[in-house]
């Protein structure tokens, strides 16, 4: 169960970042929310699973998720950059973080 409170934070942080350039750029009151909710649910997801998982995983495979998710999120709906190089390197985070899960 701490595996998918993890990942469900993960998710939300991501969220969470999503709605905050939504709301930089659109400046409406409902995004801050939203962006709010996302972190309080990301937070409080990883919380639940330092319960039970050691803390550097839990805290390096979060960040994964959040930090490949937002470069995905930027790629899909903000018109970022797509270039070959930065895919690579979410590959490789991505990579990383399943392998921690692995060993864990």
């Amino acid at each position: 169960m701490a595996w998918l409170y993890l990942i469900l934070a993960g998710l939300s942080e991501m969220l969470g970042v999503t709605f905050m350039n939504w709301a930089l750029h659109a400046k409406k009151w409902g995004l801050w929310a939203l962006m709010i909710l996302a972190f309080t649910l990301s937070f409080g997801g990883l919380e639940l699973a330092l319960k039970t998982l050691p803390m550097g995983t839990a805290y390096a495979v979060w960040t994964g998720i959040g930090a490949a998710g937002g470069v995905i999120t930027g790629m899909l709906f903000f018109h970022e950059s797509k270039d070959w190089r930065k895919l690579l390197w979410v590959t490789v985070i991505l990579a990383a973080t399943m392998g921690l899960k692995l060993i864990s």
